[in-house]
């Protein structure tokens, strides 16, 4: 897990998550986080994943609560079982939760975490350049849509 500090208020948002579902919240105009997200869509056989995108408000405001910027979205956060995730962590924690073989992902945390967030780094910082930005977030598909909060 990912040290984020702990939230020190109630997130200001109407109670539209319930907890219990993970969550994902990740840069909306991104073509590599979006592909992310559609791919978690399709493992997700449960349907349990929900997901928000890091330009809404909701998302925004997570974002605030645990002390991530809002002015750059480099990392997704991922919440499970209420602990929040980012970075490598984040697709870990992601996989792990999609079962077997997913969770084989897990493996990467072998790797120490300096090596792990430099890696994650890489890749975030040159996303757009890699894989691409839209102008603005994409109409989601209607299976996301029906799990995209905020």
């Amino acid at each position: 897990m990912t040290d984020l500090p702990e939230p020190d208020r109630p997130l200001h948002q109407p109670q539209i998550h319930d907890a219990r579902q993970p969550l994902i919240v990740f840069d909306g105009v991104c073509v590599f986080c979006s592909g992310f997200v559609q791919l978690v869509v399709r493992l997700d056989r449960d349907k349990r994943f929900r997901f928000a995108t890091a330009q809404s408000p909701f998302g925004e405001a997570l974002f605030r609560r645990y002390g991530l910027p809002t002015d750059n979205y480099e990392t997704n956060l991922a919440i499970i079982d209420d602990a929040p995730f980012t970075r490598l962590d984040s697709f870990v924690a992601v996989m792990a939760a999609l079962g077997w073989p997913w969770r084989a992902a897990k493996a990467l945390l072998l790797l120490p975490l300096p090596l792990r967030d430099w890696l994650y780094d890489r890749v975030a910082r040159n996303r757009y350049a890699l894989f691409g930005r839209k102008d603005n977030c994409e109409v989601p598909s209607a299976e996301l849509r029906q799990r995209l909060i905020g």
